[in-house]
């Protein structure tokens, strides 16, 4: 119940002078809320008396006790409330319950659990969560004929999601992970479950799980391949269809389950990220970049992934691509400054947006500062060409200095660029002529093959 619900009930109690067990409960909660101990206590064990048989009373009561280290005094309230209600499953596994969790390593308290537990499955048989309860009982006890028993209760079973998860989970205790016949048991289960309900999600993934990890992926494919017919819109599942088809060499079912999934919803990261992989597996580089993108977009990423990709885009002459990742990228990181450079560069080669770059290369590099990325002689040169665009011819220069200054000496193409750049900024304006016809030789010498 919300704080301020508690709070309008305090205020109307009074004024209606009407006394409910739920508005006592409700006052013992604002009590607690206040530190009051002693008016909680109060309200909440009058709240009991108007309603003996309310198991939330009951349980707020049993827990004071018990944290006020009366365990013998909240055992009492479990066990009578428990015998006074045979009817209710709930009163019984809240006994049992607090038995096992109250006193884990107490043999005494773990027979009383037992004997409450199997009481209670002969007034409601075929209870899933006593069974479940029996079972890891009989265990602790070493009684494996008991949770033997238990197993092959639910085995035998009609069927269902529950029961066949929680009779292989029961397998895997019971019978060693190499035994043929446990597994072969286990197979049935699942086969027979996802027969019964091949639209079931969880079940899908659970059979299909375990083929896949014991060896039997064609077995795994056919579970999902049956559960996507079922279902179509489980796309999470058609994903793993897709990769499980991937991991067992049918590269074109594979891509077609995923590029199935992307056409109902294009915003499946783990589509796109499987295609990303196989098709550059595959050599097919301008295809797997979309989707490698997309992927980035989605769930974001590191720095550093982003900027590697939007290279890959610019390498590919697609500077608009490269320009909407990194401006995505910095959603994700707003103060990075080798996004910043890197998206200021490619603002500035999308023609669409080349108008807007200034402010980006300026913004790059005061958050670069002296040693950070907008050092590197790329973003210089193209910050040098956005700054002539503007006529600042001067402040263009310098950077085009420190360009040519930049490159590595392998970049021998981009440093000629860079050097008749330059040169042609000083023949234009008719200065430094035997400098600029130097920078030219200089240029020329290194497209020398």
């Amino acid at each position: 119940m919300k704080f301020a619900h508690l709070l309008w009930l305090a205020a109307w109690v009074p004024v209606t002078a009407v006394a409910t067990p739920r508005v006592d409960f409700a006052l013992g909660v604002l009590a607690e809320q206040r530190g009051d101990a002693a008016a909680a206590a109060e309200r909440i064990g009058r709240a009991r008396e108007a309603d003996p048989t309310a198991l939330p009373l009951m349980l707020r009561v049993a827990g004071r006790r018990q944290a006020a280290g009366d365990l013998a005094g909240a055992s009492t309230l479990y066990r009578e409330f428990a015998a006074g209600q045979p009817e209710r499953l709930d009163a019984q596994l809240a006994y049992a319950d607090f038995l096992r969790g109250a006193s884990p390593d107490d043999d005494f308290a773990t027979q009383m659990a037992q004997e409450t537990l199997e009481k209670a499955l002969g007034r409601f048989p075929g209870t899933l969560e006593i069974q479940q309860r029996l079972f890891r009982i009989y265990e602790s006890r070493e009684r494996r004929d008991r949770s033997l028993a238990v197993f092959e209760e639910l085995a035998s079973g009609k069927p269902g999601r529950l029961r066949t998860l929680a009779a292989t989970e029961m397998a895997g205790t019971l019978f060693p992970k190499d035994d043929p016949v446990a597994k072969a048991r286990v197979d049935e289960l699942f086969e027979n479950a996802c027969r019964a309900e091949p639209a079931d999600p969880v079940l899908a993934r659970a059979a299909s799980k375990h083929f896949r990890t014991t060896g039997r992926l064609a077995e795994a494919i056919e579970i999902l391949a049956s559960h996507v017919a079922a279902d179509p819109s489980s796309l999470e599942l058609r994903i793993d269809l897709g990769i499980f088809q991937l991991m067992a060499e049918r590269p074109e079912d594979g891509e077609r389950s995923l590029l199935d999934v992307l056409a109902i919803d294009p915003r499946k990261a783990r589509a796109h990220q499987t295609l990303a992989k196989l098709f550059r597996k595959q050599g097919r580089a301008e295809e797997a970049r979309p989707h490698a993108a997309e992927k980035l977009k989605i769930d974001g990423g590191s720095p550093a992934e982003f900027v590697t990709l939007a290279d890959e885009f610019l390498a590919a002459e697609l500077p608009r691509e490269a320009r909407l990742l990194l401006e995505k990228a910095v959603f994700f990181h707003a103060a990075d400054p080798a996004l910043a450079a890197k998206l200021a560069v490619a603002t500035r080669r999308d023609p669409e947006t080349r108008a807007t770059a200034s402010r980006g290369f300026r913004e790059a590099e005061a958050l670069s500062g002296k040693d950070g990325p907008a050092t590197d002689p790329v973003f210089l040169s193209e910050f040098a060409e956005s700054l002539l665009e503007g006529g600042q011819t001067a402040a263009a220069e310098e950077r085009l200095r420190l360009a040519i200054r930049g490159f590595p000496a392998e970049q021998k193409r981009e440093t000629a660029a860079a050097l008749r750049r330059l040169a042609g900024i000083w023949q234009r304006e008719n200065r430094n002529a035997e400098a600029a016809k130097a920078l030219l030789q200089r240029a020329d010498s290194l497209d020398v093959p």
